[in-house]
């Protein structure tokens, strides 16, 4: 089975904001930093982890840079949404 996890950056730890599913093969983590993020993606793909889905935050820039980090070992993608929808983010993110 598929180990997948899904990564939000924000005001996390991820020592802290760990959730692993019931299934054990599903989980959710939040980072602080994009530098956080690298090594704690590569440590899940070293666990075997066989794809990480990035939150909006990474855009394309971070998201690349995860990929980098796991060496391009395992399925990378991240959150994005249509640009007509901007300002319900800058509304809901405040960014």
């Amino acid at each position: 089975m598929l180990k997948f996890a899904f990564m939000l950056m924000g005001p996390y730890d991820p020592e802290k904001d760990d959730v692993l599913f019931v299934d054990g093969c599903t989980r959710m983590i939040g980072v602080p930093d994009i530098e956080t993020a690298a090594q704690t993606a590569k440590k899940l793909a070293d666990e075997g982890y066989g794809a990480i889905e990035l939150c909006g935050a990474f855009g394309e820039a971070g998201a690349r840079r995860i990929i980098e980090a796991t060496g391009h070992s395992i399925a990378i993608g991240f959150v994005t949404h249509f640009p007509e929808d901007d300002g319900l983010f800058q509304k809901a993110f405040g960014n």
